[in-house]
């Protein structure tokens, strides 16, 4: 009898999961938890607090605080932007600061993902960040997608429920989707560097052992009804007039008041001939439907695209870089024709090696623009002028 793969392991240098990626995603990828000690050894935050808490004070910050009254178990939600002078009046303990989508506002976080190269870029949500006064939590809850929780600075005891069937029942008393019950299984307290990775539906508990930063690179997981209701919605909004329910085949009914088993048959038909029978059809339906899905901003150009023979001279000339807008989700896929790029929610035709090269580069440069065939050059001009990358000059391009 085969053990059980271990639910804690050491990180070793250049192998952040502790073993190479295909085992991972053979033993553990929504399969069972993971401990990894030392996932990033000597890891030092690329944000402090209080940069978090000045995040959380902006418009644009999607951010919340929770607060925990131990002596009557109440928790209190709020959501941002915070005043300032909020923060030093929530005292030392029992409260966290949580701000979503910090990747997109800060290159040194997003800089992170790169070592999550072993999953698709398009799966992979964002990084939310967590500040913990000693004692802060979000309550004991469970998650339907995978994460990752990278201990950033400080110590936070995690306690999961890794049994075969955790009850999920959720409080009625609280605002928070809150466990009503929660028997954990391992406990343990991470350090900076520790990252412990959780697959869905895996009940958890965290909470501070000193003021912590924790980073939580979240996965993006649309559930079924979501996934079916931009599909069919798609498809009403295409679909021919002249499809309708038929039936050339009907017989005089023995009870004209019965809906018969033919009578359902021929609806399965109806429903069927607006299926996506073509594959590259249902492919662009799903690279529009995950560029877009759960994306918190929508890129916007303030001032308009500089003229075309100027951009292009600037960056095979003077050293300037199109920058994609951090909130620009892209993708791409072979299709029977070539290839198509996906751009939070829209799709372009365009030939493979473009489609990779752009769905790829987080920066356009002279040599980068030079490579693309001139549709995929249109493609970056209709790009720029959407609002999907930024030109930077030389001087800011660094």
């Amino acid at each position: 009898m085969s053990r059980a793969p271990a639910i804690e392991l050491q990180g070793r240098p250049g192998q952040p999961l502790g073993m190479p990626p295909a085992r991972f995603l053979r033993d553990y990828w929504q399969k069972r938890p993971l401990l990894v000690r030392g996932a990033f050894p000597r890891f030092v935050s690329p944000i402090e607090p209080e940069d978090l808490a000045g995040l959380a004070c902006e418009e644009f910050a999607l951010s919340r605080l929770i607060r925990h009254d131990r002596a009557r178990d109440a928790w209190e939600l709020r959501h941002g932007p915070f005043p300032e002078a909020l923060f030093p009046t929530l005292g030392e303990r029992d409260w966290t600061l949580l701000v979503q989508d910090v990747d997109k506002w800060d290159a040194d976080v997003a800089a992170l993902l790169a070592r999550f190269g072993f999953l698709p870029r398009w799966r992979i949500d964002d990084i939310m960040v967590s500040f913990a006064a000693t004692g802060g939590s979000v309550g004991a809850h469970v998650d339907q997608y995978d994460v990752f929780l990278l201990q950033a600075q400080g110590h936070r005891r995690w306690q999961i429920d890794a049994g075969p069937s955790p009850p999920l029942d959720f409080r009625d008393d609280v605002e928070l989707r809150l466990l009503r019950r929660f028997a954990p299984t391992h406990d343990w307290v991470l350090g900076p560097g520790d990252m412990l990775y959780l697959p869905p539906g895996v009940p958890h508990h965290g909470v501070a052992e000193d003021p912590c930063l924790t980073f939580s690179i979240g996965m993006r997981a649309p559930s079924a009804a979501e996934l079916m209701g931009d599909y069919i919605d798609t498809l009403a909004a295409d679909a021919d007039e002249a499809l309708r329910y038929a039936d050339p085949d009907l017989a005089p009914p023995k009870d004209p008041n019965e809906i018969d088993a033919d009578a359902m048959r021929r609806v399965v038909d109806a429903l069927n001939a607006l299926r996506f029978d073509d594959p590259d059809r249902l492919g662009d339906w799903f690279g529009r439907f995950i560029t877009a899905y759960r994306n918190a901003e929508v890129a916007a150009d303030d001032a308009g695209p500089p003229a075309r023979i100027e951009l292009e001279w600037s960056l095979q000339h003077q050293g300037a870089v199109l920058r994609r807008h951090p909130f620009s989700r892209m993708a791409w896929r072979r299709a029977a024709d070539g290839g198509r790029l996906y751009v939070s929610g829209e799709d372009h035709p365009l030939p493979v090696p473009d489609a990779r090269r752009l769905a790829a580069a987080e920066c356009i440069d002279g040599a980068a623009y030079d490579a693309l065939s001139p549709p995929g050059r249109d493609v970056v001009h209709a790009l720029l002028a959407a609002g999907h990358y930024r030109w930077l000059p030389a001087e800011d391009a660094g």
